[in-house]
């Protein structure tokens, strides 16, 4: 059993019988649970109006628990489409570095982000002072496509001398790289994608890098080597190079139009 029902203030409603995909609630003079079928979404503690149902894994995090009405939303239609196309990838950035307590400021984003199978197995790695050392890691394995990709060459010209280039060519002027693993690749990019959003909204910016993602594609066992403490069954679904902006951008762009087909 995965629930804590207090059956003082159970008023058995149904409302939580009602939100359960897994059928695990049944109610009779109070709610009940009718098996271990539960995956712990929370919706029958979240709908739940006399606060009588907890799951056993958030006992202690009660902190985290807010109320709010449904019906009045923090942010209008209009206001958060236009804070999603003033966002842009961000490759300049200033010298100044994000702090601890900035970076906790964005994780809460991916901290409420949906999971598949509501595994909430996403997790993250900031790297910082051992970012030169996690990128001569990269390019360990990635240089196998050098023939292919021009890219890859050039990054492998600049680990060998930069004295006479004036970017990082994966890197360009970033300091600070965040890294999202995850057994579910949707997962990860919904968790990276909330807190880049976070991100834009603290005068944050930056990019994703496919180059950096590579070295999962090609050796996953060999780039896991580099971090002993993630799982080995996960992977790196996301590279994100993440900084203090040094260009302002002023308009919007046009982009291709989105194709839609309703069936």
């Amino acid at each position: 059993m995965k629930l804590i029902i207090d059956n003082d203030k159970c008023i058995a409603c149904g409302q939580c019988k009602s939100v359960c995909i897994r059928d695990n609630i049944e109610i009779g003079d109070v709610a009940y649970e009718t098996g271990s079928n539960c995956f712990e979404c929370g919706h029958c503690m979240a709908i739940c109006p006399s606060k009588a149902i907890t799951l056993k894994i958030f006992k202690g995090r009660e902190k985290r628990i807010e109320d709010y009405n449904p019906r009045e939303l923090p942010v209008e239609y209009h206001d958060l489409l236009q804070f999603l196309k003033q966002r842009r990838s961000i490759r300049w950035f200033k010298k100044k570095k994000i702090d601890k307590f900035t970076f906790d400021r964005l994780f809460e984003g991916a901290y409420y982000a949906p999971s598949a199978q509501n595994e909430q197995d996403v997790e993250f790695v900031v790297l910082d002072k051992r970012l030169n050392e996690f990128m001569k890691h990269v390019y360990d394995i990635i240089k196998v496509e050098e023939d292919e990709f021009f890219r890859i060459k050039q990054f492998g010209d600049y680990i060998r001398d930069n004295s006479t280039k004036k970017y990082h060519p994966l890197l360009w002027t970033g300091h600070q790289l965040i890294l999202t693993f995850s057994t579910d690749k949707t997962s990860a990019v919904i968790a990276n994608t909330r807190m880049e959003l976070l991100a834009y909204s603290l005068g944050l910016g930056g990019f994703y890098s496919l180059f950096i993602l590579k070295a999962d594609e090609i050796d996953h066992d060999r780039l896991m080597e580099f971090f002993p403490q993630i799982d080995k069954d996960k992977h790196m679904y996301s590279a994100f190079i993440i900084g203090y902006p040094k260009k302002n951008f002023k308009r919007t762009i046009p982009h291709k139009d989105i194709n839609v087909k309703y069936m």
